[in-house]
């Protein structure tokens, strides 16, 4: 049981110690982006032709000088102090570095590790802005490729906006009197890149001028040829009643005047216009008279 007991405290030791180790293994002293440049911050003041200098990557040898000569890597990638220049890092440059300086006698004078860490570089981010004159504000974005894991930062006339550390930004219209520029940079922990400057124009538009009426052009068009419609067919109609009653009066003269004409008619030669004649005459009088009206109602 006590074996057991012992045996459970090892494994469970061991896994905290593992956790521990990733822990320090995901931690980095450096960040640089891929295909910039870094140099490793080694110092020997004292670094001499007798020194030994070794350098090593994730335990391999990528630098080795010994009495002046460089066996492994390259002279010009070393300074005098000892840093080490990384050229065009990659994403496979990351990882344990390590410096040791050992004496003419194989003991260690100075020794220097560091965690670096490869990172996408920043892309130039582009500056869009809106003008919205409901809220009277304009609306900037910091557009960027991958906008994740980068802080942003704004400036106004050159000046930052220490309060502003979102992707976007709204300033209000009355800000924008003059000619005013912003600019935004977007910055991770291996480098920054800043926009062009923008100077937004807002102009506010003309204001469209008041409906005449309250309803739609259609729905007047509609209206007036209703109107007129109705105010033609009640012409005609008048017209035609008012041409019906003149003949019905005048038709009614003929026969309270019926019994005297006869008179007259007997003592002399019958006349060419008798009643039915008279008759006509009215019916043609009334039919011209509604086409003269009904003519100069369209003409109108």
């Amino acid at each position: 049981m006590a074996c057991f007991a012992v045996t459970l405290c090892v494994i469970i030791l061991s896994g905290f110690i593992n956790q521990l180790s990733a822990a320090n293994k995901d931690t980095c002293d450096l960040y640089s982006a891929v295909g910039q440049s870094l140099m490793l911050p080694f110092v020997y003041e004292t670094l001499g032709n007798t020194h030994v200098l070794k350098w090593t990557h994730n335990n391999t040898l990528i630098f080795y000088r010994h009495q002046g000569k460089v066996s492994v890597g390259k002279a010009e990638d070393v300074s005098a102090s000892g840093s080490l220049l990384l050229k065009n890092l990659q994403f496979s440059s990351a990882g344990a570095y390590q410096a040791n300086v050992l004496h003419p006698n194989n003991t260690l004078a100075k020794t220097w590790n560091g965690q670096v860490c490869v990172m996408d570089k920043v892309p130039k981010p582009q500056i869009t802005y809106v003008c919205d004159f409901k809220s009277g504000a304009v609306k900037l974005d910091c557009k960027v490729a991958k906008p994740q894991d980068l802080a942003f930062s704004w400036t106004l006339d050159e000046k930052t906006l220490t309060s502003e550390t979102s992707q976007t930004l709204s300033i209000s219209l009355a800000q924008l009197k003059g000619e005013r520029s912003f600019a935004c940079s977007a910055t991770n922990k291996a480098g920054k890149e800043r926009s062009d400057t923008v100077r937004p124009i807002c102009k506010s538009p003309s204001p469209s001028p008041p409906p005449l009426l309250c309803f739609t052009s259609k729905t007047v068009v509609a209206v007036a040829a209703g109107g007129i419609s109705l105010i033609l067919f009640l012409l005609i109609c008048t017209i035609v009643i008012c041409c019906c009653h003149r003949r019905s009066k005048r038709q009614e003269r003929l026969r309270e005047k019926g019994e005297l004409r006869m008179i007259s008619l007997n003592k002399r030669e019958p006349d060419s216009t008798g009643p039915s004649q008279l008759g006509s005459s009215v019916s043609n009088f009334c039919f011209d008279c509604f086409k003269v009206s009904l003519y100069r109602l369209v003409a109108w």
